[in-house]
C-alpha cells in the first residue's frame, strides 16, 4: 500500500529519515508511528534542516525534530469530510487517517486525491448503443474511446479523484468486454466488480442484483456521460439539504424572440418582452439513500424516472443539484464527435 511508504518507527535516525524523504520526491513526508503504529509526530526536510542548524545530529533519533502535533483524520469521525476539506484549503498536502486510538489505517495526499466519499456507485453499461452504429456493433458504447480512453473511464477516474473506493458496472451487451475492462482497472485501493442483467432492465433496476451495499449513500450514474460534476459539492448538497434522493440536472435556457402575453380567461395580465425560461433536464446522475432500494422492484424492468415517481408519491423528498460546467450525453454520432474535439478544453476532474 502505497501511504505505508510514509510511515517511520520512531527509533529510526534522522540520518534514515532523510534517506526515506529523498526517496518520496515531492511527497516528502513522514509520520512516526510507534510498533502498533500510533501516530507521535511527523517530519519534514524543513524539520530536518531546522534541527541541524540548531545543533542537532543527524545520527539522532526522529522525534528530537518531528512535529508532535500533525493534523490527522480520525475514521468515522461525523465532521471526517469538513476537517478534510479544511486541510485541503490549508494546503495541506499528505494527511494521515488514524482510528479512534491514534493508529494509522490510511492517509490521502492531496495531490492524487481531492477528498474521500462515503458512497458506493453504480454504473449502468449494460445498454447497446444503437444511434452510434456501426461503432458499437463489436464494441460496447461505454468502451468507445474519447481522446486517449474509454468513456467509461473518465467517469471511474472521477471516482478515484474523489476518494471513492468501490464501483459497480451493470453489463448485458458486450458484457464480456466490460468484465474485461473491471479487472483490468481494479487493483488493491479501487473495487470494481461487474452484474449482469440477463434482459435489459432499464436505467436503475439492475440495482437489485446487488446483494449488498457496505455504504449508507449509493450513487447510479450513466455509463456514456462526459462531465466534470464536482462529486464532493453534490454529496455535501445532498446531505445538507436532507434529501432522500438528489438528482443532477442541467440547465437549459430558451429565449423567446418575441413578446410574450399571459392570459387568463383570453384577457391578457401581464406583458413580457423576448423573455427567457430556464428549464432543467435531468443528467443521468443519482445519489440516495440506501433504504430507498425497497422501492425497486425485483426482477423487472424500471427506469430511474420510475424511481423518482416512486418517491415523490410516497412524499419523500427529491433535490435537484445544478450542474453549470461541462455534461455530454454520448448518445449519437454528432455527440460522440463533439466529445472528441473537447476533450483536450475541458478539465474533467474537478
Amino acid at each position: 500500500m502505497t501511504w505505508k511508504k510514509h510511515l517511520i518507527q520512531e527509533d529510526t535516525t534522522i540520518k534514515q529519515a532523510l534517506s526515506l524523504l529523498d526517496e518520496l520526491a515531492q511527497d516528502a513526508l513522514l509520520f512516526i508511528v510507534d510498533n502498533e503504529n500510533l501516530l507521535k509526530g511527523s517530519i519534514t526536510d524543513g524539520d530536518i534542516r531546522r534541527g541541524l542548524i540548531k545543533g542537532i545530529s543527524i545520527e539522532d533519533k526522529v522525534l528530537t525534530v518531528a512535529n508532535l502535533n500533525p493534523k490527522y483524520l480520525i475514521e468515522g469521525d461525523n465532521q471526517f469530510l469538513l476537517k478534510l476539506i479544511e486541510f485541503r484549503e490549508k494546503k495541506l498536502k499528505i494527511v494521515p487517517i488514524v482510528s479512534e486510538s491514534k493508529k494509522i489505517i490510511d492517509c490521502i495526499n492531496f495531490r492524487t486525491k481531492k477528498t474521500i466519499l462515503p458512497i458506493e456507485c453504480v454504473i449502468m453499461a449494460g445498454g447497446k448503443g444503437e444511434r452510434l452504429r456501426p461503432l458499437t456493433e463489436s464494441t460496447p458504447k461505454p468502451l468507445l474511446k474519447v481522446g486517449d480512453k474509454p468513456i467509461i473511464e473518465y467517469n471511474i477516474d472521477s471516482f478515484k479523484l474523489h476518494g471513492i473506493s468501490k464501483c459497480w458496472i451493470s453489463i448485458n451487451y458486450l458484457a464480456d468486454q466490460l468484465e474485461r475492462f473491471a479487472n483490468e482497472k481494479k487493483n488493491e485501493n479501487f473495487e470494481i466488480s461487474t452484474i449482469r442483467e440477463e434482459f435489459p432492465m432499464g436505467t436503475i433496476g439492475s440495482i437489485k442484483l446487488i446483494k449488498e451495499f457496505d455504504k449508507e449513500t449509493i450513487m447510479v450514474c450513466n455509463s456514456d456521460l462526459l462531465n466534470n460534476v464536482n462529486l464532493e459539492a453534490y454529496y455535501l448538497d445532498f446531505i445538507q439539504s436532507n434529501a432522500d434522493l438528489s438528482v443532477v440536472t442541467i440547465p437549459y435556457t430558451v429565449n423567446i424572440p418575441y413578446a410574450v402575453m399571459e392570459l387568463q380567461n383570453d384577457f391578457v395580465t401581464d406583458l413580457k418582452e423576448k423573455p427567457s425560461y430556464t428549464y432543467y433536464s435531468n443528467g443521468g446522475i443519482y445519489i440516495f439513500k440506501k433504504q430507498l432500494l425497497e422501492l425497486i422492484p425485483e426482477n423487472r424492468p424500471f427506469s430511474a424516472t420510475d424511481f423518482m415517481e416512486k418517491i415523490i408519491a410516497k412524499k419523500l423528498k427529491i433535490k435537484s443539484f445544478s450542474h453549470h460546467g461541462y455534461w455530454l450525453d454520448i448518445g449519437k454520432h454528432e455527440d460522440y464527435i463533439r466529445a472528441n474535439e473537447d476533450i483536450n478544453t475541458f478539465n474533467f476532474n474537478l
